[in-house]
């Protein structure tokens, strides 16, 4: 390489570094109030210098990613169904308890990883009756098809070249495992791990996945469940009940922020998950 090719490279460099910096800075003089919401549960109050206020409690902010951990057949589709039509709708009354959704206009992409056609189009359905909406910006692909590469390759077709990166406000993806080709593959994992802060970055929205955990523990299985675990705003664990077998706990196992009160879902005779009622004390039995 010539002295004038090293100074060539130098600047690209340079220049490149500039343009990072400005994506990167963060001016710490800036008035903040609270994170932009995608999805909360419940409310808690602060005390400010202006007096007391209530805030939603954050289950998923714009520009970070949660995900949600549990046993196999565990109703985590139910789960990211109730998500998606609390989004999509504000609040389910009688269906979503203390859930809301700040969705602003913005679009749900919906993908699952897992699932054939069939069962695809019973989940992606179901939100649907859930909110009674015949959502245009609803988006929902099934990816069991592919390998765990072009599934990379699609999620990022789909968010930046076909919708262009723009009025996405959620993006559910289940789930993560099958985002590699092994959850115990380190590069891999932290690969999928930088998808998804980067993804939730530069489209300012929030992203929700899902990840099975080890059997006869709550940890999240793998390099993949470990690295998420360290690196997502939310973590959230469902637990089936014990006491009452119908229904399962939603406990928030890890928050940036406030943790939100454990509580409880059950699928009705309609196949709709449902909460219910009070947060649900696991030692108690059911009384409804």
């Amino acid at each position: 390489m010539t002295e004038q090719e090293k100074e060539d490279k130098k600047e690209e460099i340079r220049m490149y570094m500039q343009l990072l910096e400005q994506e990167c800075y963060i001016d710490s003089n800036k008035e903040v109030d609270y994170p932009p919401l995608a999805l909360s549960v419940g409310t808690h109050t602060v005390s400010t210098r202006e007096g007391k206020k209530e805030y939603p409690i954050r289950l998923g902010t714009l520009g970070n990613f949660s995900f949600i951990s549990a046993p196999p057949k565990s109703k985590k589709t139910f789960f990211t169904s109730l998500l998606s039509a609390v989004y999509l709708k504000g609040e389910l009354n009688g269906i979503g308890g203390d859930l809301r959704g700040h969705r602003d206009g913005k679009c749900l992409v919906h993908f699952d990883t897992e699932q054939g056609v069939w069962d695809c189009v019973r989940t992606f359905k179901r939100v649907r009756q859930m909110t009674g909406l015949n959502e245009d910006c609803y988006h929902t692909y099934g990816l069991r098809s592919l390998s765990y590469q072009e599934r990379i390759e699609f999620i990022e077709y789909i968010l930046f070249d076909k919708m262009g990166g723009e009025n996405i406000g959620l993006v559910i993806i289940d789930g993560a495992a099958d985002l590699v080709s092994e959850v115990n593959n380190l590069p891999e994992s932290n690969l999928v791990s930088q998808k998804l802060m980067t993804w939730s970055k530069r489209l300012n929205c929030h992203i929700t996945t899902v990840m099975h955990s080890n059997f006869g523990s709550f940890k999240a299985t793998g390099h993949l469940g470990s690295i998420l675990t360290k690196k997502c705003e939310t973590e959230i664990q469902l637990e089936l009940n014990t006491v009452n077998t119908d229904l399962v706990t939603v406990i928030c196992k890890e928050s940036r922020g406030v943790n939100f009160d454990n509580f409880s879902f059950k699928v009705n005779d309609y196949g709709i998950p449902v909460v219910q009622g009070d947060f649900y004390d696991i030692l108690k039995p059911n009384t409804f």
